[in-house]
């Protein structure tokens, strides 16, 4: 079964809510957070600093780059201030993001492809400063290729269509559009590992539609934030972070089955 890392991005999101000029001592405290996934069994801890600080700030980066005992992991664009952060910090993993001011959360991959050059520098400054270096694409076989050439280590391959079709079909397997989701993970998942890469997944991944994603050929970690966050309102982020866990190895229908079986996996 894949490892899970947790992002805890939304801990930050509430406490920015109504303590932004005072987040040194506002509450849920993003310390406090990376205990409790830790003792939920999560094997990865994941925040993204964002250029505009909308929700975890610099101070955060470095509380929970102490205190995690896990897989520490920075999401960042791939900006000046951001690598000079990275090389600062030492995060075990810095993971590569597009950003847009306007976006809630990150809306689809980087276009690794069409900033080749750049992206060669960013993974050698990131790489020269001790950090395994990932990023963040669409299940699109163009990206993959290039991530080979600028050096990356791990590709994230971004499962927001993958769950939007998910949603839409009401999680039934037997419906040709999401058996051609999940044959687009797949895919993109083989060609990950074939060039020899980490193969990883994330985004908007929740309890109900993590187990087929969970056990793909090849998967290393799943990167899950707001799923886990939102049901710790109900259960705590420990038993949150738990319930994942259990999501991720409850096992797939045989439609699923039938999906990975035709895929040669």
């Amino acid at each position: 079964m894949a490892l899970l890392s947790v992002n805890i991005d939304h801990v930050a999101t509430l406490r920015q809510a109504r303590y932004r000029k005072s987040a040194v001592y506002g509450e849920p405290d993003i310390a406090r957070a990376v205990q409790e996934v830790e003792l939920g069994g999560a094997h990865g801890v994941t925040v993204h600093l964002r250029e505009d600080r909308r929700h975890v700030i610099d101070r955060d980066v470095r509380v929970v780059r102490e205190l995690t005992r896990v897989k520490f992991n920075l999401e960042m664009a791939a900006t000046d201030e951001m690598i000079a952060i990275a090389r600062e910090v030492k995060p075990h993993s810095a993971m590569l993001v597009p950003e847009g001011r306007n976006e809630v959360t990150t809306e689809g991959g980087l276009d690794v492809a069409g900033q080749l050059e750049r992206m060669r520098e960013v993974v050698r400054r990131l790489r020269d400063g001790g950090a395994q270096v990932s990023a963040f694409i669409d299940a699109d076989e163009r990206q993959i290729d290039a991530c080979l050439h600028a050096g990356f280590d791990v590709c994230e391959v971004h499962t927001g269509p993958y769950a939007d079709v998910f949603a839409s079909c009401g999680g039934d397997f037997r419906e040709p559009m999401l058996r051609e989701a999940l044959t687009r993970v797949i895919h993109a998942g083989l060609a990950i590992v074939d060039r020899g890469m980490r193969f990883n997944a994330g985004h908007a991944l929740n309890y109900q539609n993590v187990s087929a994603i969970a056990v793909l050929p090849g998967v290393v970690e799943l990167h899950i934030g707001h799923a886990i966050v939102s049901r710790s309102v109900f259960s705590g982020l420990r038993g949150a972070t738990r319930e994942m866990l259990e999501a991720m190895g409850a096992g797939v229908s045989a439609e699923v089955e039938e999906v990975l079986g035709r895929d040669g996996v």
